[in-house]
């Protein structure tokens, strides 16, 4: 793939505008079907454009995010208001701030630690 900014891949894109802390984490995100476009799961191949609209599910978290521009490189936390518009809803930075300040889940004392199958469906419970 060249790094001509025409062809920007929304896992990469993803990635460089720091909501997923690594590449593979944004790919498989993609390929979960937690990142949306129109609607409908995106593959991480999918090619972005300036102004897209795109529905994330970022841990608890459901994030709506607008392109601005496109980059092919990781930017500084500060830099990536020029890439990045964030049309999430404040009720859902609310809903975080209660559920963070109350706990996001609860195991029954004595249940003993949570097995790999567990785990397993806890988190994909928690992320979908």
């Amino acid at each position: 793939m060249s790094d001509n900014n025409s062809d920007i891949r929304i896992d990469k894109f993803l990635w460089a505008v720091r909501l997923y802390k690594t590449r593979s984490i944004a790919t498989d995100a993609c390929r979960s079907g937690r990142v949306k476009f129109n609607g409908q799961p995106v593959k991480p191949s999918h090619e972005i454009a300036v102004g897209e609209i795109y529905e994330l599910n970022i841990e608890q978290m459901h994030r709506t995010v607008q392109v601005k521009a496109l980059l092919s490189n990781r930017v500084g936390a500060k830099l990536v208001e020029n890439y990045l518009t964030d049309l999430t809803p404040p009720e859902e930075y609310e809903r975080i701030q209660m559920a963070r300040q109350y706990g996001f889940e609860h195991r029954d004392r004595g249940a003993g630690r949570p097995t790999k199958r567990d785990r397993r469906e806890i988190e994909e419970f928690k992320y979908m």
